[in-house]
């Protein structure tokens, strides 16, 4: 790595601010004099969006491996798995000369209309946090830089580029922030990128406190912090504000008005100097892996696939799943023929093939015999003569199994879904065909949950394949055949209607703003502490075999924060075959200062059982684990008390629990005035020395 220092001493005013705007749509500015090489950038969320002319934005990308989205991903809960799969993405840049992937994206799931939900992980922050680290260190291992996004609160698409989002800054710091914080204190991505809409009344590329006091000060940033493409408003305000470098490029005007404002004083040098150091660090790193030659498509297919399997979760099952060699399938539904495997959007992946779901069973399934009936159209038309089909080829057929999704253009970028019901001829034609086939098997492909209350109680199985990616339709062969046992476990609650979800009173906003009123109480949270009854609980997922917990140990039930503390437990496979169990640990705080929620995740571990085999889990929680935001000493702090540590196989499933006490060694002043009650002097450390001699 070069003098970073001495190039940006050597650069002239107007090479610098035009370092920090794109040369085009996708590459950094070059500086041929300094030797300054450009940086070429690329979406990259679940697969490479290389586009051939740099100057494009829409265009057809290059071919790659499109992996199963972030929303499927999740519920593998499996950070190996997700890091292998940041490797290949990283291998597939390289080839197409990409030295920053523009993801991965942990916003939260504050609702099931989010239309970009796909791209995201889950509800949960840590859960989120906890998988976009596994990802950014594999792409970053193989020399490929991360941008993760989109910083902050970027929760709807609902007036996205103007939104005001109003929210508290405790809910801030503990939902909206903490998979960013997990990700960049961990894993240092190369870049954070700034989301579009408005924070408590700034701009995510104009909020100083978001982008330089927390992000660079505080997590200790040590990449760039770039701009959604046309997410700058005032290009010198958010170079104030911690914004290196406007994307895309050129800004003729933008780079005019950055020098304008250093020579009339309006902008100090030492700003654009230490934009400019970012973003030269981050260049020459990129440029230190050489680009080009090509990948193992066939290689990464298969890791797609496999993929795709750890991803699908099984909702419901009868006892039909998985399906005989020799059984007779009806197989219906436009999804088995033409694969719905990702959403719309900057994310869209050109794919280097498709496993069409319907030829992946015949495939597998060579015993078996399989007939196919379209059973639905691809528009939300209502076609009466599609559901007749569908339900003679189920009457004659042993089993029928539906592969449906909602359209395409019901979850994109852009904008948001209206409902969560899948369309009116999809809900007609299981009610249809379950009437005549008790044997019906379910097959979904969506990216966040769908309304089930209509229709569940009469299927045998509900199997949730997700956005799948170009390899589920083999993955979802492997598992209605048993080839694979599944292990997903849902990363978001699925509601039973939409009327129950938390943000549903404050959804989208209007009139410029939308208010975060649930404050913490979004997914599990919301439903713990409202008692409500849901479709299917975070972390929820059945397999093919059953588990046992047992032996739940602590390395200690008093100790202080700074030391944490060790959960053991023993899990047994007590079934007839292979699978693998995804153990959760939640922690419930038994008092606090401030209303918490009921429990929340701070702990997992997925594990591979043979049958009949016992393993040992052991799983850390440090001091962060116990703590809680607070807003009046702005800072995190624990306090001293009694904590029940809740072993589950899902938020509504705890199998294990103990009770542990703490010791805080939180330093906190006092924040006792003139307007404090009786019971804040109480219970702070210095007022009750106070009514002790009383």
């Amino acid at each position: 790595m070069p003098d970073i220092n001495a190039i940006v001493t050597a650069m002239t005013l107007e090479e610098k601010a035009a370092l920090v705007t794109g040369a085009s749509a996708w590459t950094t500015t070059p500086i041929e004099r300094l030797g300054v090489p450009e940086l070429l950038m690329s979406d990259g969320p679940h697969g490479v969006r290389r586009v051939p002319d740099i100057h494009a934005m829409g265009a057809v990308s290059l071919p790659a491996t499109c992996f199963p989205t972030a929303s499927a991903l999740a519920s593998s809960w499996d950070a190996g798995l997700i890091y292998a799969m940041g490797q290949a993405l990283a291998e597939e840049a390289l080839a197409l000369g990409v030295g920053l992937l523009l993801g991965p994206g942990v916003n939260m799931k504050r609702s099931p209309l989010g239309g970009r939900n796909f791209e995201y992980f889950s509800e949960d922050p840590y859960l989120a946090g906890e998988l976009a680290v596994s990802l950014i260190d594999g792409i970053q291992s193989k020399g490929v830089g991360t941008s993760l996004k989109h910083y902050a609160v970027n929760n709807q698409e609902f007036e996205r580029f103007r939104i005001d989002a109003k929210v508290d800054e405790r809910t801030l710091r503990e939902i909206y922030l903490p998979a960013f914080e997990i990700a960049v204190k961990r894993a240092q991505p190369w870049s954070v990128m700034c989301s579009y809409n408005k924070i408590n009344g700034s701009y995510g590329s104009e909020h100083y406190d978001l982008l330089t006091r927390i992000l660079k000060e505080e997590w200790g940033l040590e990449g760039f912090v770039v701009s959604d493409w046309g997410a700058v408003h005032d290009r010198v305000t958010a170079l104030k504000a911690g914004l290196d470098l406007e994307m895309p490029g050129p800004r003729a005007r933008r780079t005019q008005a950055v020098i304008e404002a250093v020579n009339g004083r309006a902008l100090d040098e030492s700003v654009l100097d230490e934009a400019a150091r970012r973003i030269l660090r981050i260049v020459f790193k990129a440029a230190e892996t050489p680009k080009g030659g090509s990948f193992d498509v066939d290689a990464h297919h298969a890791l797609a696939q496999k993929i795709a399997g750890e991803c699908i979760v099984l909702l419901k099952n009868n006892g039909i799943l998985p399906l005989k060699p020799n059984v007779n399938v009806a197989v219906i539904g436009r999804a088995a023929e033409v694969a719905h495997y990702q959403g719309g959007g900057s994310s869209h992946i050109n794919p280097t093939r498709v496993a069409v779901p319907f030829a992946e069973l015949k495939a597998l399934a060579q015993d078996a015999e399989l007939t196919y009936a379209m059973g639905y159209p691809a528009d939300d038309s209502f076609q009466p003569a599609l559901i007749e089909e569908a339900v003679g080829l189920a009457q004659a057929a042993d089993v029928a199994v539906l592969h449906l999704g909602l359209p395409s253009y019901k979850e994109s970028e852009g904008y948001d879904r209206a409902d969560m019901d899948l369309t009116a001829q999809q809900v007609a034609l299981i009610k249809a065909v379950s009437a005549v086939q008790p044997n019906c098997v379910v097959v979904l492909n969506n990216g966040s949950p769908v309304a089930m209350g209509d229709w569940i109680d009469g299927v045998g199985a509900v199997v949730e394949a997700w956005m799948m990616g170009q390899a589920g339709g083999g993955a979802i062969a492997d598992v209605l055949f048993g080839r694979v046992n599944p292990s997903g476990k849902l990363a978001e609650t699925f509601p039973l209607r939409l009327e129950d979800t938390p943000a549903y009173l404050h959804w989208p906003g209007d009139n410029g703003q939308v208010q975060y009123g649930e404050g913490l109480y979004i997914g599990y949270r919301y439903y713990d502490a409202r008692k409500l009854p849901t479709q299917f609980p975070f972390g929820y997922g059945l397999s093919y075999t059953t588990f046992a917990y047992s032996n739940l140990e602590l390395s200690s039930h008093h100790f202080r924060d700074v030391d944490g503390v060790v959960v053991s437990l023993d899990v047994t496979n007590t079934g007839a075959v292979a699978g693998k169990e995804i153990v959760q640990i939640y922690v419930h705080d038994r008092a606090s200062a401030l209303a918490r929620p009921p429990k929340e995740l701070k702990g997992f571990a997925k594990v591979a059982l043979e049958p009949g085999e016992t393993k040992t889990v052991s799983i850390p929680l440090n001091a962060r684990a116990f703590a809680f935001y607070h807003p009046g000493h702005g800072q995190w702090m624990t306090e001293d008390g009694e904590f029940d540590i809740l072993v589950g196989a899902s938020s509504a499933d705890i199998r294990l629990q103990a009770a542990v006490t703490l010791e805080s060694t939180s330093a906190l002043p006092s924040l006792l005035n003139r307007e404090s009650t009786v019971r804040d002097w109480i219970n702070d450390p210095r007022g009750k020395q106070v009514f002790m001699p009383l």
